[in-house]
């Protein structure tokens, strides 16, 4: 708990990731790591789509009103943001520095799991290439 009570409150809602291809990033997120889409917003003046994913005991805590929804999702802390900017995913010169390679800057998401061999088994047999 932060000292100075201008810092009450704060909480780290969620990290950002673009991704070039929506379809399979969802389908990563939730099919293998068994993520819940939360809320989807489309901003078509900026050409983007927003998918907001997270980990939830109770699927019926998340509000069926989109408005209610909406707010329920920027008050959550550990979501996952996946930003899709329309048009990349058919650009062949469009790629995301994933952070492995030079020049390193981003690190990883640390995903909690009760069986890591396991989930690395079901990984590799989707055909999902990770560091280890």
């Amino acid at each position: 708990m932060p000292s100075d009570p201008a810092f009450q409150g704060y909480r780290l809602n969620h990290t950002m990731l673009r991704v070039k291809d929506p379809e399979a990033s969802l389908a990563f997120y939730v099919s293998l790591l068994g993520m819940s889409l939360i809320e989807t917003i489309t901003v078509p003046p900026g050409k983007f789509t927003l998918y907001f994913l997270g980990y939830s005991d109770n699927e019926t805590d998340i509000p069926s009103d989109p408005e209610a929804r909406r707010a329920f999702v920027f008050q959550q802390t550990g979501l996952l943001e996946l930003t899709h900017n329309w048009g990349t995913e058919t650009d062949p010169d469009q790629s995301y520095h994933d952070g492995n390679t030079d020049p390193r800057g981003f690190g990883h998401i640390g995903i909690s799991v009760p069986d890591v061999q396991a989930c690395c088994a079901r990984l590799e047999a989707a055909g999902c290439s990770f560091v280890k």
